[in-house]
C-alpha cells in the first residue's frame, strides 16, 4: 500500500464520532430554542397575547390609591361609678339654677341674683314657700352595646414590591404594603343609672311671690329675694344617662408576603398576595352625656386616648391594566383586600371601648408604577 493512500486512510480515519458530538449539540440546543418559543408563542395565542405585546421585563414596582374600609363595628361598655366635675357650691351653681350674691352684698342674707327652672323646685312650707336645688356628684351605671358602623371608612394605601422570578407569563415576587384609614364609631346608648344628688333648700321671705319656673334674676336687682343660707340633703334617685360615647381612631396597617402574578391577557394583569399583617390602632374615646332624673338634668363630658397594637394576616387579589406607554409604564389598578387583626382596646376609669377588626375589608384603587 501507498504512503498516500495510508495518509488519506488516516484522515478518513480521524472524522470519529466524537468529531460529530458539537455539532450534533448545536443542533439540539437550537431546535429546544425553537420549541421554547414555539411553546410560548403558543401560550401566548391561547391567552390573547402576541410575543410582541407581552409585558417588559421589570423588578420592582410602586403603587399608591385610595381605599375604603368596611365591616368594622366596636363595643362600648361603661360600668362602676362616675363623678361629675361641676362648679364649686360657693360659686353657688346648680344642675336647675343658681343662688349668688347681689350687688349688695347680699348682707342681709338675701339675693335678687338667683334663678331656678322646674315649677317643682318651689315648696310649700309652713311658713311660706321654699325653692330647692339640685347638684347630682356621680352616678353608677352598668351597661354595654356593640355598634357595628360597617362603614364606608375612607382612606389611602402605599404598595413597594419587587419581582423575584420570572417564568413565561408568570411571576413570583414579594410586597410591602402601608394603609392609613381614619375611624369614627359612636354609641348612642340610653343607659339606666342610679344617681347621687344633694338637694339644697332656700328659703323664701316673708311676703315675697315667686316668679314662675324659668325664671332668671339679675345682679343688679331689683327683683324678689331668696336667703342664700340653705339646708342640704343627699337623695339617690334613678335616672338616665343619655348622650354620645364615640372612638375616633387612625388605623395604620403594614402587611407584608409573597405575591404570585399572571399576565393572563394583553395589556392586562392579576396578582394574589397572602401574609401576616399589623396594625397600630391610636384613638380618642369621647364622651358628652346628659344625666336626667326627675328633678333635674346634669352634664358630663370629657375624653381620654390610647394606643394599642393587634396582630393578624392579609389576603389580597388585584387586577392591572397595562398602559400602551412602554417609555414610561404606568398601571391602573383595581384591588380588593381582606386584612383579620384582632380588638384594639382602650379603658379607662370605667369606660371601656374594643375595635373589632376581625373581619375588615377593603376595596383600593390607583395607579402602580413598574420599573
Amino acid at each position: 500500500m501507498s504512503r498516500h493512500k495510508l495518509s488519506n486512510r488516516r484522515a478518513r480515519g480521524a472524522m470519529s464520532p466524537n468529531c460529530w458530538l458539537p455539532l450534533f449539540m448545536g443542533m439540539a440546543l437550537a431546535a429546544r430554542a425553537d420549541e421554547t418559543r414555539s411553546e410560548q408563542e403558543a401560550f401566548d395565542r391561547y391567552f390573547g397575547m402576541p410575543a410582541a405585546a407581552r409585558q417588559t421585563e421589570w423588578t420592582t414596582h410602586f403603587s399608591i390609591g385610595a381605599a375604603v374600609g368596611f365591616n368594622i363595628s366596636a363595643k362600648f361598655n361603661e360600668n362602676g361609678v362616675f363623678n361629675l366635675p361641676s362648679s364649686s357650691l360657693a360659686n353657688g351653681f346648680y344642675d336647675d339654677g343658681y343662688v349668688l350674691t347681689d350687688i349688695t352684698g347680699s348682707t342681709d342674707g338675701n339675693t335678687t341674683y338667683w334663678g331656678y327652672q322646674k315649677a317643682g323646685q318651689v315648696q310649700n312650707t309652713p311658713t311660706g314657700q321654699s325653692v330647692v336645688m339640685h347638684k347630682t356628684t356621680s352616678y353608677t351605671t352598668t351597661g354595654n352595646s356593640s355598634q357595628d358602623d360597617g362603614g364606608p371608612f375612607p382612606g389611602f394605601e402605599l404598595d413597594y414590591g419587587g419581582n423575584l422570578y420570572h417564568w413565561q407569563n408568570f411571576r413570583i415576587g414579594w410586597d410591602l404594603g402601608f394603609d392609613l384609614v381614619p375611624l369614627t364609631i359612636s354609641d348612642n346608648q340610653t343607659l339606666t343609672a342610679t344617681v347621687n344628688q344633694n338637694a339644697y333648700t332656700f328659703n323664701v321671705p316673708n311676703g315675697i311671690i315667686v316668679p314662675g319656673p324659668g325664671y332668671q334674676g339679675s345682679y343688679n336687682g331689683p327683683g324678689p329675694l331668696l336667703s342664700t343660707s340653705s339646708t342640704s340633703s343627699l337623695s339617690t334617685p334613678t335616672g338616665t344617662v343619655s348622650g354620645t360615647r364615640s372612638l375616633d381612631t387612625i388605623l395604620y396597617g403594614i402587611r407584608l408576603g409573597p405575591t404570585f402574578y399572571w399576565d393572563f391577557a394583553n395589556n392586562w394583569s392579576a396578582s394574589l398576595g397572602v401574609g401576616p399583617a399589623m396594625g397600630i390602632v391610636s384613638a380618642e374615646y369621647k364622651y358628652n352625656e346628659v344625666i336626667k332624673t326627675t328633678t333635674s338634668t346634669a352634664f358630663n363630658s370629657g375624653s381620654f386616648s390610647g394606643l394599642d397594637v393587634v396582630y393578624g394576616g392579609d389576603v389580597n387579589a388585584t387586577l392591572f391594566y397595562h398602559t400602551a406607554d412602554k417609555k414610561r409604564p404606568v398601571d391602573l389598578y383595581i384591588s380588593a383586600q381582606f386584612m383579620p387583626l384582632g380588638s384594639a382596646d382602650f379603658s379607662q376609669g370605667g369606660r371601656d371601648a374594643k375595635l373589632d377588626l376581625s373581619g375588615q375589608i377593603y376595596i383600593s384603587a390607583g395607579v402602580n408604577w413598574p420599573f
